[in-house]
């Protein structure tokens, strides 16, 4: 297939007509395939250089410096993970062995005045932050940047589905969003039976901002009976749609089957994961009007979406 690509830049720039039909396009490829390549994206390279540079030096440290940000206990969102710690396929029900990745996981950079106590017990926990000169300024400038980036990716998703461009402005004034970096290690052996470097998941919120290594492989869509390789070319990210953004849809919009494939001989890789997800409180309805889903809040429904990736 050829795969879809969006110029964010492109359709901010045209007007009336022009940036009507780039919205058409931008509604095909969210109902075709929940995958893009993102183009025109505005983001200051040298804030991706800082936060690319940040995390392979914690990637490179040994496995007692890392352990020292783990969550302190089981079902904190926060911190290091190391391998063995997550099994993404559970989530969609299959029972595989542990992935072959490790991460480190930040959430929201501030927590707004009256948040719900749920929420400040699980979305708005502290981000653990690893003792690494410049670290946690590259990665909240990098997080800054994703959720300034994903606020204008869902204007595009608003005029894609022939809503005012503000229409979703609301419902993320203070989005629960996560950043995970995360790192696949070199493959030398055989896989075991099932495992995957992350297994074949569809991810949770309205959104995620993924930035790959680039020209790097692995990543992988679910299209038709067969996977097919997602590009990662230099200088551009991928979007793909989440579970709430299709259920907000009412499944115009497909949330698509993706996983990161091991193989034996495979070079370490290394990505960044931005998911977006709206304000804890906000009640996803149908955008059509329907009852093809019933009413949900946010952070109650990603909290429970998180429990079941645990090992």
């Amino acid at each position: 297939m050829s795969f879809p690509v969006f110029d964010l830049a492109a359709f901010e720039a045209a007007r009336q007509d022009a940036r009507h039909d780039i919205a058409s396009v931008l509604d095909q490829h969210c109902r075709d395939t929940g995958f893009l390549v993102l183009q025109g994206h505005g983001v200051d390279q040298a804030i991706i250089d800082r936060v690319w540079a940040a995390t392979a030096g914690f990637f490179a440290q040994g496995a007692a410096a890392k352990q020292q940000v783990a969550p302190p206990y089981q079902g904190y969102p926060y911190g290091y993970l190391g391998h063995d710690a997550e099994a993404l396929a559970r989530s969609k029900g299959e029972d595989t062995p542990p992935d072959l990745k490790e991460s480190f996981n930040g959430g929201p950079l501030m927590v707004p005045a009256g948040a719900n106590p749920d929420a400040l017990a699980f979305c708005y926990q502290p981000t653990l932050w690893p003792d690494l000169p410049g670290f946690r300024s590259a990665w909240e400038d990098y997080y800054a940047a994703m959720e300034d980036l994903a606020a204008r990716v869902m204007r595009a998703f608003a005029a894609a589905l022939a809503l005012p461009e503000d229409h979703f402005d609301p419902f993320i004034a203070h989005p629960i969003s996560a950043l995970r970096a995360l790192h696949y290690p070199a493959t030398i052996d055989a896989p075991l039976d099932k495992q995957q470097r992350a297994g074949a998941h569809t991810d949770y919120g309205s959104l995620t901002i993924l930035l790959p290594q680039p020209d790097s492989q692995g990543l992988q869509v679910m299209q038709g009976d067969g996977w097919v390789d997602v590009p990662a070319p230099e200088g551009a990210f991928v979007i793909n749609i989440g579970d709430l953004m299709a259920r907000w849809t009412a499944d115009r919009w497909v949330s698509t089957l993706h996983r990161v494939v091991a193989r034996p001989g495979q070079p370490a890789r290394q990505s960044l994961a931005f998911f977006h997800q709206p304000d804890w409180d906000a009640q996803i309805v149908p955008l059509d009007g329907s009852d093809a889903y019933p009413p949900v809040r946010s952070g109650l429904y990603l909290m429970e979406k998180f429990k079941a990736t645990g090992v």
